[in-house]
Parts: C-alpha cells; sequence; structure tokens
C-alpha cells in the first residue's frame, strides 16, 4: 500500500521503530493517527474549494462570452 505525503504528495514510508510515515521528499514525518486526522481535515475542506472553482469557471465563461464581437 503506498500512502501519500499530505504536503507534497511525495511517498511515505512507515518507519516501525519510530511508529511513524516518514515523506522521502519533504521529510514530514507522522504517525498514523496524525496522518488521517489531516486527510479528514483535507476532506471536509475539498467540496468547499471545489464548489469556487466551479463558480469561477462559470463567471469566467459567462463574462467571456459577453466580450465576444459581434
Amino acid at each position: 500500500m503506498s500512502v501519500e505525503c499530505p504536503e507534497c504528495n511525495g511517498k511515505m514510508r512507515y518507519d516501525p521503530s519510530r511508529k511513524q510515515y516518514s515523506c522521502l521528499s519533504c521529510g514530514l514525518s507522522l504517525t498514523y493517527q496524525e496522518l488521517m486526522e489531516i486527510r479528514e481535515k483535507k476532506k471536509d475542506l475539498e467540496p468547499e474549494e471545489e464548489k469556487r472553482k466551479r463558480e469561477r469557471n462559470e463567471y469566467l465563461k459567462w463574462y467571456l462570452s459577453s466580450k465576444k464581437p459581434k
């Protein structure tokens, strides 16, 4: 099972002696519990971000369509 870093999306490796996951790219170290908490927070925020992106895209599409030369 491959685990992605919540900061840089790099690969994380589990270190059994420290009982933590460490990112091979940025060096972030987290326990399993911390990793799951960060993922849950990101999951809760994602729908709002997606909504804002969609609204921005819709506005941009509307704005650009009103500026077409006639």
